[in-house]
């Protein structure tokens, strides 16, 4: 079995309205290569006639966004004409390349009606051959997502459901009470494992929502038992092992590069 190396706490952080913790990066633990980014939005309840998510246009290069939506819904569009509302269950992967402005907002029936709302976003660097890709987006609902469940876990394999770039794997862990699975990493990838809801025996150790786990490199096993309903994002990939530059939407490999990026975003070079 892989060994617990530490587990972190969230930072608290919210954002206008929206009740959020941020996992990575903190002052525990930067980045888990190639990990970069995660936000817990909510769990929260939005009234009628609410002004929603308050993510309007903003740039990004160098890297993917990767979202879950849990509760609720996030209505897409970017400078590259994607377009979309996606529901509960549902995922947003957006390789932001060379260049991309978006915007995550909720949906006119959302701000209407009001609701639950609980999202993760989750960055995922991009090798330097890599982050001057062209930008490209792929919305998912819940039921164009293939799943598989087994004594008492149903996993969500996110990453099978798009085209990736990278070895990356995906999934979101929905167990049961007294649910438990054994989770296989191949030799040589890193672990992104957070514990959104719920309380779980992971290798015999007790771990507690919301906590983030960093693991040793050794081993290729992890096994968790569920001590209540509990939910997880998984997922493992090969380390770049290169240098991580980074300024607000920017993701690069040097300060030249991101002096390039802002340059060519205030030229409106972005798609």
């Amino acid at each position: 079995m892989k060994a617990i190396k530490k587990t972190y706490p969230p930072v608290r952080e919210d954002i206008a309205d929206l009740r959020t913790v941020r996992a990575l990066p903190t002052q525990y633990i930067q980045h888990i290569d190639p990990f970069l980014f995660l936000n817990h939005h909510g769990h929260q309840i939005y009234s009628p006639h609410n002004r929603g998510l308050p993510f309007g246009p903003h740039p990004h290069r160098g890297f993917e966004t990767v979202t879950f939506i849990l509760k609720g819904d996030i209505a897409h569009r970017d400078s590259a004409g994607h377009e979309s509302i996606i529901k509960e269950g549902g995922i947003q992967w957006m390789t932001a390349g060379k260049g991309l402005v978006h915007e995550e907002v909720s949906s006119e029936e959302f701000k209407k009606q009001g609701g639950e709302l609980e999202i993760l976003q989750l960055w995922i660097n991009l090798p330097a051959h890599l982050k001057m890709t062209e930008p490209r987006y792929m919305g998912r609902q819940q039921d164009e997502i293939p799943s598989e469940v087994v004594d008492g876990v149903k996993k969500n394999l996110v990453s099978e459901a798009v085209t990736t770039l990278t070895d990356i794997t995906l999934q979101t862990i929905e167990m049961l009470t007294e649910g438990q699975t054994t989770l296989r990493i191949p030799a040589g990838q890193n672990v992104f494992f957070y514990v959104v809801k719920g309380n779980l025996l992971v290798n015999g150790t007790e771990i507690s929502a919301p906590r983030l786990v960093e693991f040793e490199d050794e081993g290729e096993e992890i096994r968790v038992l569920a001590q209540s309903s509990a939910y997880i994002l998984f997922g493992h990939a090969t380390p770049f092992n290169e240098p991580i530059v980074s300024y607000g939407p920017f993701v690069m490999n040097t300060r030249e590069e991101i002096l390039a990026a802002i340059q060519d975003y205030e030229a409106g070079k972005f798609s």
